[in-house]
């Protein structure tokens, strides 16, 4: 799925479509992958110089990224949403933090430091910023902005006071769990516990509301809503893998192993424990199957869903 470029967006079963171009959305993700991957193979190394590429020639000079790309190179928009902002700053924190060699490392936290004006209403940009800015702290606990921009970005992530639905959105959209993820993630960069808690509790609302029969029955890709139907299709790969990340972070903080359990049926998800009972991998390519329809896998395997499943798959490693 990576060309010279960068990770193309699509693809027919499990052949990339370059018709589609590429997207800077992708190219963070693939980016984290290959970041905490502890293999500092040469192929991997290659990778990760690729994708940070991308995201170099995706940055605009007063701050922010483009996000579509042609397959010749040639940026089609302006400006990228509000989602694909804050997953380049979680990539680039990613890579500054975790990236295989120092000059990967220092050329993610050049990029990073150009990000400061970041601004959105968006929960879920945020909860991207956040996380990568988390990152930078865990390797740069002084930086000189970091910590202020992470505390301006989490107070967009304020929870409702209704036990009954404290979501801070009025339904249920997508990479949900990125949200408490979030939440926690600055609690521990910041030192302040209660943010921390505010996390694990709504992190234990969502896993509940999206579990059913003793497995994860996500959100579909409309969203959902109290009173709408469950279970609803299309489910997305990316709904576990926020999943998985959100309770692998909630074990290693409370050292409470329901949140191992719960990472555990994330990855089971990708392997028959859904609502389907269908396999949502592929083991011969590498690749996740692109959603759960009413009658089975969407047999396309994108970029989305294939880095979804890698990312599961590394979380689920820490269990062995």
């Amino acid at each position: 799925m990576t060309g010279r470029l960068g990770m193309w967006e699509h693809a027919r079963y499990s052949s990339p479509r370059p018709e589609h171009g590429y997207c800077t959305d992708d190219n963070a993700r693939a980016l984290m992958v290959v970041s905490r991957q502890s293999d500092d193979s040469d192929d991997l190394l290659e990778l990760a110089r690729i994708y940070l590429a991308f995201l170099e020639a995706a940055a605009l000079p007063n701050g922010g990224f483009h996000n579509r790309r042609s397959a010749d190179g040639a940026w089609t928009d302006t400006i990228g949403s509000d989602d694909s902002q804050g997953r380049a700053i979680w990539g680039l924190g990613s890579a500054a933090h975790l990236g295989q060699e120092p000059r990967i490392r220092q050329r993610a936290l050049d990029m990073f430091e150009q990000q400061e004006g970041f601004a959105s209403a968006s929960p879920r940009a945020n909860a991207f910023a956040v996380l990568g800015a988390s990152h930078i702290l865990n390797r740069h606990p002084a930086h000189r902005w970091a910590k202020p921009a992470l505390a301006r970005w989490v107070g967009h992530l304020r929870t409702s006071g209704d036990p009954l639905w404290p979501w801070p959105e009025h339904r249920l959209a997508y990479d949900n769990a990125r949200i408490p993820e979030a939440l926690m993630a600055a609690g521990k960069a910041l030192g302040d516990g209660l943010l921390v808690d505010q996390g694990t509790r709504l992190l234990a609302w969502l896993v509940a509301t999206e579990t059913s029969d003793g497995h994860f029955s996500f959100t579909p890709a409309g969203g959902w809503a109290p009173g709408e139907p469950r279970p609803g299709f299309d489910q997305q790969p990316v709904e576990a893998a926020a999943m998985a990340d959100a309770c692998s972070l909630a074990w290693s903080l409370t050292g409470d192993d329901r949140w191992k359990d719960h990472l555990e049926r994330a990855g089971r998800w990708f392997l028959g424990s859904n609502d389907r009972k269908v396999i949502l991998y592929d083991v011969a390519t590498g690749g996740g199957y692109d959603g759960l329809t009413p009658s089975g896998p969407n047999l396309n395997q994108g970029a989305e869903s294939t880095l979804a499943a890698l990312s599961t798959l590394q979380q689920i490693g820490k269990l062995v």
